[in-house]
């Protein structure tokens, strides 16, 4: 065991590459994928329920979306794929999942509108007309309010952000959180364990 996890910097474990393969909205999508990265072999089961249940992005919208926690991109490319006229941020602390995200968008013939970044890479007053986050719930309870706390204040005035979290890890006690912090918060969907939620100002 090497202690890594799918938020860990720069993981040790070998990357072992790999294809996931999925469909978003009867649109295919063939992906990269690497150990070390959060849900390497698969699209994740919450991140599918998000992708399926949420409302995504209409081709016009011009955002800039915001994808937290961007894994080797799923949503991001879905996003870029959506919403053709928008900037997509691609969000993670894992460099290598960074990586896998620039080669898919680039894969997807949308490298040149996603911006890919470390947390602390993202311009300070950037603000997102969307936010989307199957957010690292095993980074604990404080880690996750933390995680939230910086970066729902960076939608804009009339933005939405998309969030999924299964049940059994919190997901109705995040949801009494997050109206107790001032946001309005509903559940928009509930599917195979999971709640999808829309948070507004």
């Amino acid at each position: 065991m090497t202690g890594d996890h799918y938020f860990t910097a720069e993981p040790a474990v070998p990357a072992r590459p790999r294809e996931v393969e999925f469909t978003v909205a009867g649109r295919a999508y063939t992906l990269a994928s690497a150990g070390g990265v959060f849900s390497a072999d698969r699209l994740d089961p919450g991140t599918a329920v998000l992708l399926r249940k949420a409302e995504l992005p209409a081709p016009e919208v011009a955002g800039p979306l915001l994808d937290l926690g961007c894994g080797f991109g799923p949503i991001t490319c879905v996003l870029a794929d959506r919403a053709p006229r928008a900037a997509v941020w691609a969000v993670d602390v894992n460099k290598r999942a960074r990586e896998l995200t620039a080669a898919n968008a680039a894969r997807l013939g949308a490298a040149d509108r996603v911006r890919v970044a470390a947390p602390d890479e993202v311009p300070d007053g950037l603000t997102f007309a969307q936010l989307w986050s199957n957010p690292p719930i095993h980074v604990g309870k404080e880690g996750l309010h933390e995680l939230l706390r910086r970066w729902l204040p960076r939608l804009a005035p009339d933005g939405v952000a998309w969030l999924v979290i299964a049940r059994h890890l919190g997901g109705d006690s995040l949801h009494r959180w997050l109206v107790e912090q001032g946001w309005q918060v509903e559940r928009h969907a509930s599917q195979k364990g999971f709640r999808v939620l829309r948070v507004t100002r």
